[in-house]
């Protein structure tokens, strides 16, 4: 397999202290990465710097072989999927949060349409596209919050602890359909977790941090 993205003597500091430091890191294109360890680990970190919403103070990060500097932020942003732990949905339908980066792309009506509803259909909320975000539960909203990164078909999807907030027939369930769903989209992902069952259901690697640095690499 390739390399999709390479990091190069990253630093991070927060409040003065670092805490995230990795000498180097390949992530091959293609791959389900987990990041494990413990709170404060630099899990989240990570993947907040690899989606441009924490600078480090040090470092290279490369996509495709070039640096990332070279892009600007929203050139950047539009090959990246991030998805939280609060899916942090807008007050609008499930079909508008899912269709809004399509909208922001320019993407044409049709185009736009047929995504949405390609992925609305893939994790099983067609049947909520008019309802309002606030109205809906726990794993419905993270299934739209999925939906409105995967129609962007990002190269890199970020999935922070996806999984942490819901109960365990949700979070089941959920798991069950991305492990279909993730080997079809064509993405690299990287997904944070302390859970050693989702790790077994959706990667085939792991890292393992701590105290910001990197311990360990190894297959599932």
């Amino acid at each position: 397999m390739s390399t999709l993205v390479e990091i190069r003597d990253l630093l991070v500091h927060r409040a003065g202290r670092p805490v995230l430091e990795i000498v180097h890191l390949n992530i091959e294109r293609g791959r389900v990465l987990a990041l494990v360890g413990p709170n404060g680990a630099g899990k989240s970190t990570l993947l907040l710097v690899l989606a441009r919403l924490i600078k480090p103070e040090r470092g290279d990060i490369l996509l495709n072989g070039k640096p990332v500097t070279g892009l600007r932020d929203r050139e950047y942003r539009c090959r990246i999927g991030l998805v939280m732990q609060d899916p942090l949905l807008l007050d609008m339908s499930v079909y508008e949060n899912i269709a809004i980066g399509l909208r922001f792309r320019h993407v044409p009506g049709p185009e736009s349409v047929r995504r949405v509803e390609a992925w609305a259909e893939c994790l099983g909320i067609q049947h909520l596209k008019t309802r309002k975000a606030a109205t809906l539960s726990g794993g419905e909203a993270q299934r739209v919050a999925l939906a409105r990164a995967f129609v962007l078909q990002p190269e890199l999807l970020l999935l922070d602890e996806p999984f942490g907030a819901l109960d365990k027939k949700t979070r089941t369930e959920l798991l069950r359909d991305l492990k279909a769903l993730l080997p079809t989209t064509g993405a690299t992902t990287l997904f944070s977790t302390h859970d050693d069952r989702e790790v077994n259901a959706l990667a085939d690697s792991k890292i393992e941090l701590a105290d910001g640095k990197i311990q360990y690499e190894s297959s599932v």
